[in-house]
């Protein structure tokens, strides 16, 4: 993989927390190839997601999960507890 990223909060890919941080990612997104993942679980994802999300959750996360490793991947929740998990255990997997 070639970065793995924990998105605290949903909103900062949605709307940005502020000035500084949503141009970084955006320019991101707009350079590298990405794959988006929400760890949230399948009735939070059936509620609402960031548009182009695969629903993945984080206790679900293992070494049968199916990620394009040459892709930048975002992983989000809603407070960063279970983005936290997930970007330990895909960082854990791609060593």
């Amino acid at each position: 993989m070639k970065r793995i990223i924990s998105v605290i909060f949903m909103s900062l890919l949605l709307v940005g927390c502020g000035k500084n941080t949503q141009p970084y990612y955006k320019e991101l997104m707009e350079k590298e190839k990405f794959t988006i993942v929400d760890v949230r679980t399948i009735e939070e994802y059936t509620s609402g997601h960031i548009k182009g999300a695969v629903n993945i959750p984080y206790e679900s996360i293992d070494e049968n999960t199916n990620l394009d490793k040459e892709n930048t991947i975002f992983v989000y929740c809603k407070s960063g507890r279970r983005s936290k998990i997930a970007y330990n255990t895909l960082d854990i997997l791609r060593n």
